[in-house]
């Protein structure tokens, strides 16, 4: 999995696509959506593998984090973002707005890891900002 390199010794970093906006919320500040083109999804299933499983074993005994996983996790969450705006993109999106995250297990090896938002299209907005009212 492709990631940016920390200094020798550090996890990978795992930067969001810089091709199309990927957003939790339902708007861009500065931006208009112009055309909603509806909901797109990025899916992939990966197993934690007997080695990583036999690890997390042992350090589940003691409690606390089990980097083995966290890592992995962070990897599947990375590869489901990319696949959310790779269907965006197919379908004449520009941007994701409302992204969220689904997780669940399969079979006791396996996890599932689902990105999902509303593709859209957006273009920068010439107006003047307006204040935000909770009214």
């Amino acid at each position: 999995m492709p990631g940016t390199p920390l200094p020798p010794g550090g996890p990978p970093v795992f930067a969001p696509p810089s091709d199309c906006l990927i957003v939790t919320t339902p708007y861009v500040p500065g931006y208009r959506v112009t055309r909603v083109v509806g909901a797109t999804f990025g899916l992939i299933v990966r197993s934690r593998g007997l080695g990583r499983n036999i690890i997390a074993g042992f350090r589940s005994i003691g409690g606390g984090e089990i980097p083995e996983y966290t890592q992995l996790l962070e990897q599947v969450r990375h590869e489901a973002l990319t696949r959310l705006r790779d269907h965006a993109k197919s379908l004449g999106a520009n941007a994701v707005l409302s992204v969220g995250f689904d997780t669940s297990e399969m079979s006791e090896v396996m996890t599932e890891v689902l990105a999902y938002g509303t593709a859209v299209v957006v273009e920068p907005d010439p107006s003047a900002p307006q204040p935000v009212s909770l009214r």
